[in-house]
This record gives C-alpha cells, structure tokens and sequence, in this order.
C-alpha cells in the first residue's frame, strides 16, 4: 500500500493550475473532516477516529499521512509511556481554516441538496 497518492498531474503551470493542486492536497477520503476538525482544536488519534466512524483507522492513518507529508499538520509525539500522539495544523494548514469555513457554508448551502437530488434522481 502507497503511504502517499501520486500526483494526478507532472506540473501546474496552467491558469487554474493553482485550484487543483490545493484541490489535490486536501481531496481524499474524510481529509475535509481532518482539517475541519483540526481547525478548531489539537486531537489526538483516538479522538479523531471517534468523530471519523464509519472510516477505518486503517485510511485516517493513511489520511493523516498525507497531510502530515504536504505540510499541513503536525504529528507530536511525547515523551509518555505509552506515547502520546497527538495532531495539529501547521502553519500552511491554519491558513486553510477560511477556506474550509466557506466550504461548510457552501456545503450547507448547496452541497447536500445537489447530493440529495441527484441521489433522487437515480432512483426514478
């Protein structure tokens, strides 16, 4: 198993290039979840799997890999027995916080409905 994606794209130098590599960075499974809540608080990783059920610890393990490769949050590990692992943002990862609160606007907005009725849809 691949710790990290790969890139979907060898360069960025187009116009909206910009948009999908912030869009590579922060896509995969539950990664909005992890930002979401680490915006608002360190966690460590029993109380990230908590909010994450149904997703196994296997892919929040992978998730947080990811991000902690792309400079987004921190992994600290104490000095205890048994060690203390806890997650935070970086500094690259704090300044995600305003997009991340627009995303929840818009997906509160929008989101769900669009989900909703296309669902709805394949149903007919």
């Amino acid at each position: 198993m691949d710790i990290i994606k790969s890139s979907r794209y060898h360069t960025y130098d187009r116009a909206a290039c910009a948009v999908e590599a912030t869009l590579e960075l922060i896509s995969g499974k539950g990664k909005g979840l992890i930002l979401f809540y680490l915006a608002n608080e360190p966690l460590r990783f029993n109380e990230l799997e908590k909010r994450f059920y149904p997703i196994s610890a296997r892919t929040l393990t992978k998730q947080l890999r990811e991000l902690e490769y792309f400079g987004l949050i921190l992994r600290e590990v104490s000095a205890e027995t048994p060690p203390k692992v806890e997650y935070s943002l970086t500094m690259a990862g704090r300044s995600l916080k305003p997009l991340i609160d627009q995303l929840e606007r818009w997906g509160n907005e929008h989101a769900i409905t669009l989900i909703t009725n296309a669902r709805n849809q394949e149903r007919r």
